[in-house]
Parts: C-alpha cells; structure tokens; sequence
C-alpha cells in the first residue's frame, strides 16, 4: 500500500495482485461478471455493486486517496475481496467515463473528507482573543477576592499578636490556604502553608513569621496594584500568585547548559516531588531553573545528571527573576563537561543575589558557584571562606540533609580551597554540589 495521503494507481493495484487473484476477487477481468452499477470519479473513487451468494447485493465503495473502503460484506478482512474485486476491475478495464458517486457511496465519501479536514489532535487551533480576555479578567476578580480576604487574616494576625501562634495551631491556616486554591491563587496558597508552619521550627520562630508575613502583605499589596507596575515586575507578581504566562511567551536561547545541580522535594503532604534542576549556559553564562513534578509513590520523569552539557534551547518563563526554564530541542547527545565551572568571590555573590531582589524581591535564592573557597567551622555555625580570607558566606543548614552535605564538602575540601555551587539566600549559602581543584568531576552533596 502507498502511504497515507497517495492516490492508489492501476499499475499497483495490479503489481499487488497475484495471477490468480480476479477468481478469489468473485469476478473475471475479461467482463463485468457479478459486478453492476459501477462507476469512478475524478476526485478519486470507485464503486459498484457486486452480487454475492444471497439476494442482496454488497455495495462497496473504495477512497483512492486514502487507501480506504466501504463494504457492507460481513468479512472482517482487510481488505475484503468485494474491494480488492472492484480495484481489480477498474484495474484492468476502467469503469467507464468519471460520474458521480450515488448517495450511498457519496456520503461516506464526505464523511471521509470532512474528517480529513478537521485538526489533528494537539493541532493549533484558532485562539478566542475576546473569551481568553473574559477568563483572565474573572480569574483575575477570583484573586483579588481572595488578597483581600488573606489581607484581613495577616491584619487579623498582628492585631491578636504571634504569641498565641503556637497554640493556635496550624489548622487555621490550611483553611486559609484552602480560600487561596477557591480563589484561583496556588501561588498564595502555598505561602500562607508556610508561614503557617513556622511556630514549629524551633526557636526564633516569631521573627521569621513576622518576616514571611511581611513579604505576603507586599505581594498582596502588589496584586491590587498591578496594571500600575512595569510589565517585567507585573510578570513576576503575577508568577509568584500562581498565574502562569501564556504558552510560548518568554526567551529562548540556545546554548550549551552544564548540568550544575539535581535534587528532589516533597510537599508537605507527600501529594507531589518536584525535581529542581540547575543549568548555566557556558557561552551565555546564564542560569536557568527547570522543575520537573512527579505523583506520589512515583519519581519525576526528567533526570539530568550533574556535570553532563547539553547543547539544547530554553525556554525562559516570564517573571521570577529570568530563572525559570523549560527544556526545548536538543540538538546534540550530552557530553561530560571538560572543567569546573569558573566562581566568584562571596561578595560577588551577595551583589548577585542583591540584584537578583530588585527583580523578584520574594527571591528565595539565587544560583551561584563560588571558588575558590574553604569550609570553616565556627561558634555560630559553618562559613564558606574566600581563599584569600577576605569575607565568607554563612552556611545555611535547613535539615539533615544539608548537615549530611556539610560534612562531606568538609570531607571534600580537606581544608584546602574548593569550587562550590548552590543557592545563596538571605540565610546564607547552601551548598548543593563541589569540584576538587584541577578535576572536572562534580560531587553532588547529600
């Protein structure tokens, strides 16, 4: 058979055919035999009546274009010899001038054509420019319902004072993150989560919650007034409550990415793992975050070892500081990378996180490779040490994880200098992943 979209022709329907096949077919290339009313068109088709062993003739149909046809035969064969018959005879011996199809043919025939004509599955369809702006603007009414809500909840806060916070319990706030989800504002949801979780991390907890509810207010504050902000921080509010950009918005930028970090995390609830990839671009220098999300009891589907580059395009979301990335075409297989990656120095770090604030002042961190540096241990906890002793970055412990981390770069650096990446925060520099010097392979910390 010729591929989907070609015109069957004489020539092969009768190279298919083996010597004998117009007797199986139920008819003789010599004359009509049992067929009657055929006919063809010049659209492409062919038809015909073939008397069969009852009283009822098998109407059969063929589309040329396809190849397809249309028996009312019982056989399940593919394709039944009523089609094959007729293919033969029109063949060998042509069914007359082009005509019409008659109804029974001609409705299946259109039925094939109108099929054809609608978009595939996935397709790009026509955009409703006025419904998509109806949408965005009651999404946009749901949201501001709800900032106003959770505004009235952190004034409610302040009034009664953070002391009883840990009596309260957490409750009150899952139903608050619960008004959030209602009001089409996940971003928010997941916020007022973690503020209502900090009366249990330990001491120092009322300074950090009056810190996260600060950093709420002032997202809150910059919803309501939105459409008055430069579009760049527009976007990175509108990131930041949960509502993504369109699709195909943002830069691309083709480079070769260096695979700096991979690790996973758990939501509270266990629900979702989300995998946090860090790239650099080698010839654009540019860091790129790509998030990859997995069901419970399942790991996520993207795996990026550390050290490999890639040579692929990315995809820069809007907002939240140019990180965001999602992974395009790759144009080439991955390789191992030939070197470290160069550092900076941790007040180089600090100017880039600083920076990095006035974009997305709810920045949690930016990526940075520092080096070369030494762990330090301390009365106040580890710090990472320019070489020449100048400044040093706190070491931000968040969990056992990052203690466990902690010790093997102490194991790694050996009190020598070592190249380091992670994140830097406003807790400090939490390291992900270290280089020995003069070796290209990276070590991902625990």
């Amino acid at each position: 058979m010729t591929e989907q979209g070609d015109r069957w022709t004489a020539e092969q329907v009768l190279a298919l055919a083996p010597d004998d096949a117009s007797r199986k077919a139920g008819g003789r290339l010599g004359g009509a035999g049992p067929w009657s009313q055929t006919g063809d068109s010049a659209s492409g088709s062919v038809w015909g009546w073939c008397k069969g062993s009852g009283s009822t003739p098998y109407r059969t149909v063929v589309d040329l274009t396809g190849p397809a046809y249309k028996c009312s035969c019982p056989s399940r064969k593919f394709p039944c010899k009523h089609a094959l018959g007729l293919l033969l005879l029109w063949a060998a011996e042509g069914l007359g001038e082009p005509a019409e199809a008659p109804e029974w043919a001609s409705g299946w025939l259109a039925e094939r054509a109108a099929k054809a004509a609608r978009p595939a599955a996935g397709a790009a369809t026509p955009v409703d420019e006025e419904a998509a702006r109806r949408r965005a603007e009651r999404r946009a009414a749901r949201v501001g319902a709800g900032v106003t809500e959770l505004e009235q909840r952190l004034a409610d806060l302040l009034r009664g004072g953070l002391a009883g916070q840990e009596q309260t319990g957490y409750a009150g706030w899952e139903e608050t993150a619960a008004r959030m989800v209602d009001a089409q504002a996940p971003g928010l949801a997941a916020r007022v989560r973690e503020l209502g979780t900090i009366p249990s991390c330990g001491p120092g907890w009322p300074a950090r919650m009056l810190e996260e509810a600060a950093l709420l207010h002032l997202l809150d504050r910059a919803w309501l007034g939105v459409s008055a902000l430069p579009e760049p921080l527009a976007a990175t509010v509108r990131s930041r409550v949960g509502i993504p950009g369109a699709s195909g918005e943002g830069e691309a930028v083709r480079d070769h990415w260096l695979v700096l970090s991979q690790y996973d995390s758990v939501s509270a609830d266990g629900r979702l793992t989300t995998r946090r990839i860090w790239l650099r671009g080698l010839g654009s220098g540019r860091p790129a975050l790509v998030l990859d999300f997995g069901p419970p009891g399942r790991p996520p589907g993207l795996a990026l070892p550390v050290g490999l580059v890639l040579e692929a395009e990315a995809r820069f979301r809007p907002g939240s500081a140019g990180l965001r990335a999602d992974l395009g075409e790759r144009f080439a297989a991955a390789t191992p990378c030939a070197g470290a990656p160069a550092g900076v120095t941790t007040e180089a770090a600090l100017e880039a996180y600083g920076a990095a604030l006035r974009e997305d002042p709810w920045l949690d961190s930016w990526p940075v490779v520092l080096g070369p540096v030494v762990p330090v241990p301390g009365e106040l906890g580890w710090q990472l040490a320019d070489a020449e002793g100048t400044s040093a970055l706190p070491v931000a412990l968040t969990g056992a994880r990052s203690r466990s981390g902690l010790w093997q770069l102490a194991a790694l650096s050996g009190g020598g200098p070592v190249t380091v990446f992670g994140e830097c925060g406003h807790r400090g520099f939490t390291p992900l992943t270290a280089w020995q010097p003069e070796t290209a392979e990276p070590v991902a910390l625990a």
